[in-house]
């Protein structure tokens, strides 16, 4: 890659097992969108049938976000889910080429990478995420988020946070919380 620099874009990577990737990368949306730069926001996993906090205020605020998946693995049959990912594949692909946005966050694309449960590399293949990582319109930023980021992914970036858990609640037996996951 090209050594970073804000007129190329940057990509940026939040991943590791703790909470908070997708919280960094919507504190980052708001602060481009304060600061006039056009926002897209597409979501891998989280599925349009259930409500969530981040779309309610980013679609108060006008900010596009868009929400492809249709949940977690076990929820959906195989077939159900690789149609999900290569939908939102196309829709990603066409939205980013045609430059229509200076920061665009790919939510849980890590996650989606990652499924082994079933093949998903037809349907979103990491070689065509790589491309278009280096391949993007001039000047857009990419933040890529989600568990397990694929070596290939970290290499392509100019930024890797890391979030590690400690301790989570969840541990504790207590599940999504209002305003905090949903």
């Amino acid at each position: 890659m090209d050594k970073p620099n804000k007129e190329r874009g940057l990509t940026l990577v939040y991943t590791g097992d703790g909470k908070g990737k997708t919280t960094a990368a919507l504190g980052l949306a708001l602060r481009a969108y304060g600061r006039g730069m056009r926002v897209l926001i597409i979501q891998f996993i989280k599925s349009p049938e259930r409500t969530y906090g981040e779309k309610i205020v980013f679609d108060k605020l006008g900010v596009e976000m868009v929400q492809r998946g249709i949940g977690f693995t076990w929820t959906k049959t195989p077939e159900e889910h690789r149609q999900a990912l290569k939908e939102a594949w196309a829709f990603t692909k066409e939205k980013i080429m045609a430059g229509e946005h200076d920061l665009v966050i790919l939510d849980e694309i890590n996650n989606a990478l990652a499924i082994n449960q079933f093949p998903i590399d037809d349907v979103l293949p990491l070689s065509e995420v790589i491309e278009l990582i280096k391949k993007r319109p001039q000047g857009m930023h990419l933040i890529i988020t989600g568990r397990d980021a694929h070596p290939q992914i970290i290499e392509a970036a100019d930024l890797v946070s890391e979030v590690k858990a400690q301790k989570h609640y969840y541990d504790d037996g207590i599940p999504a919380v209002m305003g905090i996951e949903l």
